[in-house]
């Protein structure tokens, strides 16, 4: 008995002094991390801290993109998503819930609201076994308005969450130049960081500048999340993204845009593009193409993802012909009444023809040559300057070289320039690749007195802090290749382009203003090799400056491959550029030429008065007299004494002689019917407009009741005609072709009754 009390005390004493060991081994351990605040190594003061400390996300606002006049281009918008809670937990008030409880309502209302079936709507909120849904691209990107429209329905379950959207208010508006931005997740440790960088255009190119860094707030928080009444918070700003400001001129952008939309529309090109610069700073106004996309959403953009005025390099036809002409001019070789034998050139065994197959039109001037845009007039210029000289102008012009634009993935061209038949038809634009921006830079030499300006699309950029400039583009010259003489007299010679009546670019002329320029137009070439055949496969180009005397603006106009029915290649051009220029030179203001005032005449009684006395008279009152006969006194006249006519009209004398044929190329169908009224003739005729033909030659004796049949087409067709030949060059080994003019199908018209005939003349009168 007394030995198992001994063994009790025993055992009690051993476990004392474990517990007791077991208790200073707890004590020590508490007091250590009471004294030091550390465990394992770890700071319990900062375990803690983790834990309650709570960091959220202060997001950047990226730069805003301006035009040169402050007009917003590209701008972060606020936007929200929408989500629905679906899980019954999360509501604690019956009477307030916080979940969906009604899915067929919710989805009826939410329908109205974004852009998803209600059905599709009503499947999402009815998943099970989930917290929350949303609703894919259509719950995204919500404006405030939609925003403020759902959360007045009183839905419950239905949630917002803030968001930062990049915003496009133009639409699609050089969009290949200002590009677009595409959100991006990237993992940061366990958590998901969003973040938005620009992909193409200045979006891309500025992103250092545009993006900005994001900031963050940090506070303590309880168990749940909750921010605790004596708060404390750290906030660090975010650093918002600066501010570009472009050389773009928005309304000048639009009038650009516009014209692009009615020509993609009406003749469906491959490809049409045009930029507009100011003539004396190299600023680019304005720069389009087609097909193009909208940022926003993207749509069009797979048609294509390069910006055609930067990195397209193409083959410029005769447009090249504008920097020969000059390079000649400051070699001293250029001599406007010089003549040469227009028609062929041979070179080795390739034959260069001019573009109406090689006929050319006899000995011709220089001056006209240039008019008529001749490839052998280039030929023998260059033959006068020397290859190597002129290919040192072409180097002097910067071609082969990036200007140095700011945008991505700019291309060079090429100089083709190895055999002398390449030096040849690099004179006239074939052979030799370029960029249209490349063109626009050549082109300030001639419109800049012979400085040349490299063409920049960045004005300036703004701190968002400061609102001081980072970067202040200046206009800067990168070379003078020719002198100011010499640009004078380029620009005198490429004006007469459009002026003169056998000039290839008289369908730009635009009222008001003179333009001078060239017009271009090249095959395209074959994936295969060579060129693509047939009428349609060709680039046509207009490049043109304006005011001629002192240009403001340059314009360069190209669309490829463009579906014509029965329209010159050129017609789609124009409808670029003279919509383009006219507008914008009346939007900067720049005065318009004095027109002249056009006086009336009043028409006196010539029958039987003397042909000579009467002609001088008529020509003296401004008024063109028409003799129809070979008498010596006048027998009738129309229009009838005392009628009212303007400077310029025509007045038809009938003579007491036997009637012989004027030449009425250029007539109205109204004058054509008076003539053919005064001297009997039975008239026929197809088309409309103006007379092109007439099978009755000039001066020839005619009779009464005689058969007179006359072709007439439209004005802007007889423009082009130039001697039933328009400035398109003939496909040939080795050369450009330019455009080649077709006169509209002939809608055959039945033949005339006189009764007919006087309902016309009325409906012109």
């Amino acid at each position: 008995m007394k030995e198992n009390k001994l063994n009790m005390k025993r055992g009690a004493a051993v476990l004392f002094i474990i517990f007791a060991l077991l208790f200073f081994v707890l004590f020590a351990r508490f007091s250590f991390i009471q004294i030091t605040g550390k465990a394992d190594g770890h700071s319990l003061k900062n375990e803690a801290l983790q834990k309650y400390l709570r960091t959220d996300t202060l997001e950047a606002k990226r730069g805003t993109i301006y035009d040169r006049n402050g007009s917003v281009i590209a701008e972060d918008a606020t936007s929200f998503t929408i989500a629905a809670i679906l899980d019954p937990e999360m509501t604690t008030d019956p009477d307030n819930p916080q979940h969906v409880v009604d899915p067929e309502k919710t989805a009826e209302v939410l329908s109205k609201y974004i852009d998803m079936e209600k059905e599709d709507i009503e499947k999402q909120l009815r998943k099970e076994g989930v917290f929350q849904v949303e609703f894919g691209r259509y719950g995204r990107d919500l404006s405030s308005k939609v925003k403020n429209q759902i959360e007045e329905e009183n839905l419950p379950g239905i949630i917002f969450m803030r968001d930062s959207k990049r915003f496009y208010p133009n639409g699609k508006f050089a969009s290949h130049l200002i590009g677009f931005t595409q959100e991006l997740e990237e993992k940061k440790g366990d958590s998901i960081v969003k973040k938005t960088v620009g992909r193409m255009g200045i979006e891309k190119v500025y992103e250092d500048y545009l993006r900005g860094e994001n900031g963050k707030v940090q506070y303590k928080s309880d168990l749940w999340g909750y921010l605790l009444e004596d708060k404390q918070q750290m906030v660090q700003d975010p650093d918002n993204g600066d501010h570009i400001y472009l050389t773009i001129d928005s309304k000048i952008q639009t009038f650009l845009e516009d014209a692009l939309n009615e020509v993609d529309k009406q003749y469906n090109p491959e490809k049409a593009f045009a930029i507009v610069a100011d003539a004396k700073t190299g600023k680019i106004l304005a720069m389009g193409q087609r097909p193009s996309f909208h940022p926003d959403t993207r749509v069009g953009l797979g048609e294509n993802w390069q910006n055609d005025l930067v990195e397209y390099s193409f083959e410029p036809g005769s447009t090249m012909k504008i920097f020969t002409i000059a390079s000649a001019i400051e070699e001293g070789v250029f001599d406007p009444d010089e003549t040469f034998e227009s028609g062929t050139y041979k070179i080795g065994d390739t034959v260069i023809r001019d573009h109406n197959n090689g006929e050319g039109w006899g000995r011709i001037t220089y001056l006209e040559g240039v008019q008529r845009s001749s490839n052998v007039a280039m030929a023998n210029l260059l033959d006068k300057m020397g290859p190597d000289v002129f290919k040192q102008y072409l180097k002097d012009f910067r071609f082969g070289q990036k200007t140095g634009i700011e945008l991505p993935n700019e291309a060079k061209g090429q100089i083709l320039y190895n055999w002398p038949v390449e030096q040849v038809t690099s004179s006239f634009g074939q052979g030799t690749t370029v960029t249209a921006l490349q063109m626009v830079q050549a082109a300030t030499a001639i419109a800049n007195d012979g400085k040349m300006m490299r063409p920049f699309i960045v004005d300036k950029v703004v701190d968002d802090k400061t609102n001081e400039a980072i970067i202040d583009q200046k206009p800067e010259q990168v070379g003078e290749p020719i002198s100011k003489e010499t640009a004078e007299k380029a620009r005198e010679i490429l004006e007469t382009v459009t002026s003169s009546d056998v000039g290839t670019g008289q369908i730009y002329q635009i009222q008001g203003y003179e333009v001078l320029g060239k017009t271009g137009t090249a095959q395209m070439p074959d994936p295969n090799g060579g060129y693509l055949q047939g009428s349609g496969n060709y680039i046509y180009s207009f490049l043109g400056m304006a005011p001629a005397d002192n240009p403001e603006l340059i314009v360069y106009t190209a669309v490829a491959k463009p579906q014509l029915e029965g329209e010159a290649g050129s017609a789609p051009v124009s409808k670029i550029f003279n919509s383009v220029m006219r507008n914008s030179l009346q939007y900067l203001n720049v005065q318009q030429e004095e027109m002249p005032t056009m006086e009336t005449v009043s028409l006196e009684d010539y029958e039987g008065e003397k042909v000579e006395k009467t002609v001088e008279a008529l020509e003296k009152n401004g008024v063109i007299p028409v003799v129809l006969g070979d008498g010596k006194e006048i027998s009738e006249q129309l229009p009838k004494p005392d009628t009212a006519l303007l400077e310029g009209e025509k007045v038809l004398l009938k003579t007491d002689g036997e009637m012989t044929m004027p030449d009425m190329e250029g007539w109205s169908l109204r004058d054509t019917i008076k003539a053919a009224d005064l001297m009997g003739l039975k008239l026929s005729y197809s088309g409309e407009g103006y007379v092109v033909n007439q099978n009755i030659e000039q001066g020839r004796k005619v009779k009464e009741g005689q058969k007179l049949i006359v072709k007439l087409v439209q004005q802007k067709e007889r423009v082009l005609r130039n001697d039933d030949q328009t400035e398109e060059e003939q496909p040939g080994e080795g050369q450009s072709a330019e455009e080649q003019e077709e006169t509209s199908e002939e809608d055959e018209q039945s033949e005339e009754t006189s009764e007919e005939r006087e309902s016309q003349e009325e409906q012109d009168a």
